[in-house]
């Protein structure tokens, strides 16, 4: 959403608010024109002087309580579209489905000037009070309106262009406008773009908010826009029933939310939910393709975010903050099932311990030391960077056990907000404080009874939850917050974090009695530039990309790959196949012109010191056989430090100069891709295939 907003005002624009040329289309200077109709008949007249009596503030507050929800989804995104139209003499403005303003930033000097015709929280302007302007049209109309300078009613709007689009809920019902209001003399096309992809983002967390347990299927016409604000995105029941869409869905299908919910899968696309499971069980599936009856097809991938996934390669994203990080999709948790080992046997899990054997002897360590505490309820602490595949141990440990039946709930506690954290763990009653669901909610830890909870960045968790959390651990009973019940649970606990819990002991921000909870068995997964099988890992990639036809990486690629830091690990390099393969189109070879610019630019400046660049282990050289992803002659794939050849044992944080090294070495590469990408971390986040979150987190602690 990083686009020019404003352009510069002319000096005679002001004297006669007129609608510019690229926006008198017929259409849309009817709808103006039949708006006017309205407010004459209304008894308005274009002289009105603006009402200056808002909602007492008592009713204000009402009217706040009663919007909370929208208020929560609505508020982030408005600041980050503040961050688009800063010092452009704007305003962006949150209304109710009756008009009432709820909540408004922007400029101080606009936010004065808007002040004088009463455009300010509280006072209503749908158009039976404000005649024409773009937040009551957009009410009226049910769609995204503009209205500019003299196209206003009441003339003393005139100074203003506004651009409103309405807000849905996955039913259809509406919730609420979105709105950015200027001065009209520095209109801009693309305003509006910029408040419909608000507003979608804003229904699209409604949409995870209401259906975070439901099968959802992400779809567009072309695959690249599967992930963005452009995706359609449908919820599905379990007996394959439509329950709701996103705006973008309903565009797409061209047809009413009422429409789609008369329909279910089989009548939709001609398919099942069970197929749609199937489809999505394995590692790194592509996205399906599916038809409507009319023949036009589209590009599916599959989420579902709750307590049971109901199949074992399924993400389940119990962390549940809308639009955060830890909602992934399926294809995320294919992705981090990457570090994968041989063909398993016919019939046999693609999600076991036996499927991240690789022959790196680091991971082989790990998955033996594993197996032998498996079913005798010791926990387990994993370590490694981000992207190293934590999860994917964890949901291995779980597949193997007698519990792989039962719910893997996994809680990523550093995408939580930290006052979230608590009820999303332990539960809540009805009414247990503001903004809590009806009926209240049992929270992660009781979604896991039987089966195993995996608290993934355990050393964010907030120090006075640690205390709860242990409770919990030690007498395995959970007390919801509001409740004086407790809850009996059976639980197998799996942490993980990239951080040195025994530094944070010391430093009092992490409880050592909770730590020996935790800590049954330690292993550390290996960064990927300290692994000896990067062409597997690739040629595993390739194969899932490509089933049919699986490219090949040519020598110079190769090279350029194991010399390569991989700041981002295995979410990186599978980032990089993927476009890689697009960008081939069925070609015999992947080369360098099939890599983006942005990580050749990162690859010439963040490589792997030559002192950690050792020779392939022996065991990778021999995967050289037909299917191999490298072309012949590749230069060797990055390997492991001889120590770590040497010592596999895993510790639980790494210690000696070099490994310090190692650390402050990452660091660097960050702060070197944040420098490139001009301190745009989104752009960052993309080239190192890591989080935002991370991001900050690692450059906010050095």
């Amino acid at each position: 959403m990083s686009i020019s907003h404003h352009v510069p005002a002319t000096a005679g624009s002001w004297s006669t608010p007129t609608a510019l040329p690229c926006m008198q289309h017929p259409a849309r200077m009817e709808q103006i024109e039949q708006s006017h109709q309205r407010c004459a008949a209304l008894g308005l007249t274009r002289v009105e002087r603006p009402d200056f009596e808002p909602l007492m503030r008592s009713d204000l507050s009402v009217a706040r309580e009663r919007n909370h929800r929208l208020f929560t989804h609505a508020a982030p995104v408005m600041e980050m579209l503040f961050e688009q139209i800063v010092d452009t003499e704007s305003m962006i403005v949150l209304a109710d489905a009756q008009g009432t303003i709820l909540h408004s930033v922007g400029d101080d000097r606009f936010l004065e000037r808007a002040g004088k015709v009463a455009l300010a929280p509280g006072v209503n302007w749908a158009e039976h009070s404000k005649g024409t302007n773009a937040i009551g049209t957009a009410l009226f109309q049910e769609s995204p309106t503009v209205v500019h300078g003299g196209e206003h009613f009441i003339h003393a709007n005139n100074f203003l262009t506004c651009s409103a689009a309405p807000i849905f809920d996955p039913r259809g019902n509406m919730l609420g406008v979105l709105d950015v209001t200027g001065d009209h003399r520095a209109y801009h096309q693309h305003t509006m773009g910029l408040v419909r992809m608000s507003a979608r983002m804003i229904e699209n967390q409604w949409l995870s908010d209401d259906f975070g347990n439901r099968l959802r299927l992400h779809f567009h016409s072309r695959a690249e826009f599967i992930g963005t604000q452009l995706e359609g995105i449908i919820v599905v029941g379990a007996d394959g029933k439509i329950l709701g869409a996103n705006r973008s869905a309903i565009d797409q299908l061209d047809m009413s939310s009422a429409a789609l919910r008369m329909h279910s899968l089989t009548s939709l696309f001609g398919t099942s939910v069970s197929a749609i499971f199937d489809h999505f069980r394995v590692p790194l599936p592509t996205p399906a393709c599916l038809s409507l009856a009319s023949g036009r097809q589209f590009f599916v991938n599959a989420r579902f975010n709750g307590p049971r996934a109901m199949m074992a390669g399924m993400e389940v994203d119990a962390a549940g903050a809308p639009g955060g990080p830890a909602n992934a999709s399926v294809r995320a948790g294919a992705v981090a099932a990457l570090p994968g080992a041989s063909t398993p046997a016919p019939g046999s899990s693609l999600s076991g311990l036996h499927y991240l054997r690789t022959g790196d002897p680091q991971i082989e360590a790990v998955v033996q030391k594993v197996q032998r505490v498996l079913n005798r309820d010791i926990p387990l602490l994993i370590l490694g960077e981000t992207g190293t595949g934590k999860e994917l141990l964890a949901r291995a440990v779980h597949q193997d056990s007698n519990r792989a039946k039962q719910p893997f709930v996994a809680v990523n506690c550093a995408s939580i907000p930290e006052s979230l954290i608590e009820a999303e763990l332990f539960g809540y009653e009805d009414g247990a404080f503001t903004g809590a669901r009806r009926k209240g909610a049992c929270g992660r830890i009781v979604q896991a009874n039987g089966g195993t909870l995996f608290l993934d960045e355990i050393g964010d968790m907030p120090l006075a939850l640690q205390a709860r959390l242990l409770r919990v651990l030690q007498e395995r009973c959970v007390t919801p917050l509001g409740s004086q019940k407790s809850i009996s649970v059976d639980i197998a606990v799996i942490g993980a974090t990239h951080r040195n819990l025994r530094e944070m002991i010391e430093a009092g921000t992490f409880r050592e009695d909770l730590y020996y909870r935790l800590n049954g068995l330690v292993v550390r997964l290996p960064a990927l530039r300290e692994r000896c099988d990067l062409d597997i890992v690739a040629q595993r990639i390739l194969l899932a990309e490509c089933p049919q036809g699986t490219p090949m990486i040519a020598p110079a690629v190769a090279a350029l790959f194991g010399r390569y830091a991989w700041p981002g690990n295995i979410r990186q390099l599978a980032n990089v196949l993927r476009t890689a393969a697009v960008m081939a189109g069925g070609e015999a070879q992947i080369t360098e012109h099939h890599l983006s610019d942005d990580f050749l630019e990162d690859a010439q400046r963040l490589r792997v010191p030559p002192a950690a660049t050792p020779p392939a282990h022996p065991i990778a050289a021999q995967e050289g056989a037909p299917g191999r992803a490298f072309a012949p002659e590749a230069a060797p794939a990055s390997g492991m430090p001889p120590a770590a050849m040497a010592s596999p044992e895993p510790s639980l944080a790494p210690e000696g100069a070099a490994a310090r090294t190692l650390e402050e070495a990452e660091i660097e590469m960050i702060r070197a891709a944040v420098a490139a990408a001009q301190g745009n971390i989104s752009v960052a986040s993309k080239r190192l295939g890591i989080s935002r979150n991370t991001i900050y987190r690692k450059l906010r602690w050095k």
